[in-house]
């Protein structure tokens, strides 16, 4: 009887620990959004002299091809249209 319990002691913890999962494991830090106008170039693939209606294209390219809808990642997208206002905002003055 005693060794029963104890076999479902060590089952029950276990599962406890398992469910828990080990603390040692750390997730992967993302790379930071671009929040300089180079950046944000390079995250679009453009040069320095795009205009307005090439960042537009660029963004729409980009977003067909990263959008979570279509297979890609919610995170890639942050970072397309954060790029797409870092660029824009610059371009209207605004900060």
């Amino acid at each position: 009887m005693i060794k029963g319990l104890l076999i479902a002691a060590f089952v029950a913890y276990c599962g406890w620990w398992l469910w828990q999962g080990p603390k040692h494991v750390s997730r992967p830090i993302a790379p930071p959004r671009p929040s300089d106008e180079s950046a944000a170039l390079a995250v679009l693939g453009l040069g320095a002299g795009a205009d307005d209606e090439e960042i537009r294209a660029a963004h729409r390219r980009l977003l067909q091809a990263v959008h979570p809808d279509h297979g890609g990642s919610a995170e890639l997208t942050r970072r397309v249209n954060a790029a797409r206002d870092v660029l824009l905002k610059r371009r209207l003055g605004a900060d």
